[in-house]
């Protein structure tokens, strides 16, 4: 079933300012540091995430990564899918998702 693709920011337009507040708060930050750690890519349901905040708190952090243009979502009706947008970050801000990679579990960088 094909689904409906609610595409981010252009790839120009990705701003620096929206980025670190997504990645400001820890959920979002540990969604990130896991869609980084796979470098396939691969789309990746929202509840496959191990989340402790409800349902609706998810959908407002994942529109929060969406509007920053970090991830884009595939909306299918009763669920919805996310993939990074590699590339793009990438290509604005080099270096920013081996960063997030370089982070510990616990939400700090190492020493």
């Amino acid at each position: 079933m094909a689904g409906r693709n609610l595409v981010g920011l252009e790839v120009d337009a990705l701003d620096l300012g929206a980025v670190f507040r997504a990645l400001a708060d820890e959920h979002r930050r540990s969604v990130m540091t896991e869609l980084a750690a796979d470098r396939s890519d691969s789309e990746r349901g929202c509840n496959s995430f191990d989340l402790p905040i409800s349902k609706q708190t998810q959908t407002h952090h994942f529109r929060v990564l969406r509007e920053a243009g970090l991830i884009d979502e595939i909306d299918y009706g009763n669920r919805k899918g996310i993939r990074l947008r590699r590339a793009d970050i990438e290509k604005r801000f080099p270096g920013l998702l081996t960063l997030l990679g370089s982070e510990s579990p616990g939400g700090t960088a190492p020493r």
